[in-house]
């Protein structure tokens, strides 16, 4: 019989969550204290959304994602709903549009300008209007655009197009679940949802604490979870490894995860009894890491483990803790975290008793975190949407579309490529063939001679040095001109002004320079801690060798 060793290698065995430091987190948001079972929060590469305690209707915040630090307390907001948000997502596939559901019954699409909201957003561009009770859940389609989910206490589940024209919007184009005949089942009342990879399935759970798998298009069940042990709360599906995953409790109201085969839930693939709390479980998963996360309502802590296809399916790597609870999480999506940095996951934790947004990067430390780790980021789900509403409508399955997160150090360049140019790179690749370092010297000095040529009369095109062909011109007094000369002796060309800058962006800019003053002194505070301690082992190895 073969020794099998117990030890698993992992490449992601030492990930560690690093906070972020109140400087860079968001402060004095005064986060719901509503007590629905949602996340209460949505982040993209440009923006955060916060849901808000508001008297007399239902608000919620958008932050630019580098806004960090103090928030204003009159800071303007989203509050067009009269009844508590209860749910915002972002838009996948349009960083500046976020869908948000309440309790006054409606689904609202807003439009984010993108410098930020700048003062009380009250006009929605799109109400939907199909619920008789208060909505608690919307998701957004993966690969199709402008399809949104919206599940209510009305015990119907709507699929809405919101290209639709008008401002209001009052029949779906699916109805996925709704009472027949009066009859409300249980089954209809969902507690979490979740698409697979192509939007072709919808994973669910009910009050009735089992999970189904639907067929988004008509809403037939086509498979229900028979097991009596497992009482599901959330659900979600495990891209690429078809795998289904849920969270909820025991016969001995013990917190557990489950997997099942998307295709056969008769019976569970795995079963772990995690502890005795009594908080929700929320799951999260990487696709491209096969990594899933598990973060508790009113836990403090974050568990990680690696996911395979094989058994035992599921490997425990270590955990997050913290003393501070969270209320709900927000992730951002791959394209918006730092490669540099090693960076695979970022969170974004509510803390509600402190009124702050915590950012929560996971890291794999890498020995050089400044190179583009290939191993870490594949090609991932970009901003680009797969198809259109009808196209899936119609019967078309499409996976989403690829991007890569390697950073492209080259800047494009705007101008057309010159004749003389494009023939010094055919010269130059010639020249891979070629030893002579003559030949290299000759095609080099013809090269800038033609392009010193081309130069001069370029300068002579723009800026003719005779200027009687402009008599006629009459300068425009209600118009700043675009150019006009430097007054130093030693400039004869025009100095061109560049445009305007906006208060928000003139804002921004002096926000990065004062961060970026702040990492300098910060540096020189490193850098003179060690150069102090470089002095005093200096001294002891003088002091050991005299």
């Amino acid at each position: 019989m073969s020794w099998r060793s117990s030890f698993r290698c992992s490449k992601f065995r030492h990930i560690f969550g690093k906070s972020a430091t109140k400087e860079h987190s968001y402060d004095g948001v005064p986060i719901t204290r509503s007590v629905h079972d949602n996340h209460y929060c949505s982040a993209n590469p440009c923006f955060i959304a916060v849901v808000t305690e508001c008297a007399g209707g239902g608000s919620f915040l958008v932050l630019p994602i580098h806004h960090t630090g103090r928030v204003d307390p009159q800071h303007p907001r989203v509050c067009g709903h009269s009844g508590r948000v209860l749910d915002v997502k972002w838009n996948p596939f349009d960083d500046y549009c976020i869908a948000s559901c309440s309790e006054d019954c409606t689904v609202k699409i807003w439009d984010i300008p993108v410098c930020g909201v700048q003062q009380n957003l009250t006009k929605a561009r799109k109400t939907l209007i199909g619920h008789s009770r208060r909505v608690g859940l919307i998701e957004w389609h993966p690969t199709a655009e402008n399809l949104l989910l919206s599940a209510a206490y009305d015990y119907k589940v709507l699929l809405w197009d919101v290209s639709q024209a008008g401002a209001v919007i009052r029949y779906p184009v699916r109805v996925v679940l709704m009472p027949i005949h009066h009859r409300y089942p249980s089954e209809a009342l969902l507690l979490s949802v979740s698409f697979n990879t192509d939007g072709s399935r919808l994973a669910v759970t009910s009050k009735d604490r089992h999970v189904r798998v639907l067929d988004p298009r008509t809403g037939k069940i086509l498979q229900v979870s028979s097991s009596s042990s497992h009482k599901a709360n959330k659900v979600l599906y495990i891209g690429g490894l078809k795998l289904l995953l849920s969270t909820g409790s025991s016969s001995w109201n013990h917190r557990q995860i489950v997997l099942w085969d998307p295709d056969d839930l008769s019976e569970p693939l795995y079963e772990e009894d995690l502890d005795g709390s009594a908080g929700v479980l929320f799951p999260f998963y990487d696709p491209d890491t096969h990594m899933l996360y598990l973060a508790g309502k009113g836990d403090g802590n974050i568990r990680y483990y690696e996911l395979s296809a094989e058994k035992p399916y599921i490997s425990y790597l270590t955990e997050y803790r913290s003393l501070l609870p969270q209320k709900g999480l927000g992730v951002m999506p791959k394209r918006g975290l730092d490669v540099t940095a090693c960076e695979i996951f970022r969170f974004y934790r509510l803390i509600a008793i402190k009124d702050l947004v915590e950012p929560l990067s996971m890291i794999i430390p890498r020995k050089e975190s400044g190179i583009f780790q290939e191993d870490l980021y594949p090609m991932t789900a970009g901003n680009q949407a797969a198809m259109t509403a009808q196209e899936w409508l119609l019967g078309v399955n499409r996976g989403p579309v690829l991007m890569s997160l390697k950073p492209d150090p080259r800047v494009p360049n705007p101008y057309p490529e010159t004749p003389a140019e494009k023939g010094l790179v055919r010269q130059l690749s010639s020249l891979r063939f070629q030893s002579s370092p003559a030949a290299v010297t000759e095609i080099g000095q013809d090269f800038i001679e033609v392009f010193l040529e081309e130069q001069l009369s370029y300068q002579d095109a723009k800026y003719p040095k005779d200027l009687s062909d402009l008599s006629g011109w009459q300068p425009d007094e209600t118009q700043v001109p675009l150019w006009t000369y430097c007054c130093t002796p030693h400039c004869c060309e025009p100095a061109e002004r560049p445009p305007p800058m906006t208060e928000c962006e003139a804002f921004y800019k002096q926000q990065d320079e004062i961060r970026g003053l702040k990492e300098e002194l910060h540096q020189k505070d490193m850098k003179i801690a060690q150069l102090e301690q470089d002095i005093k082992n200096t001294r002891k190895n003088m002091r050991a060798t005299f």
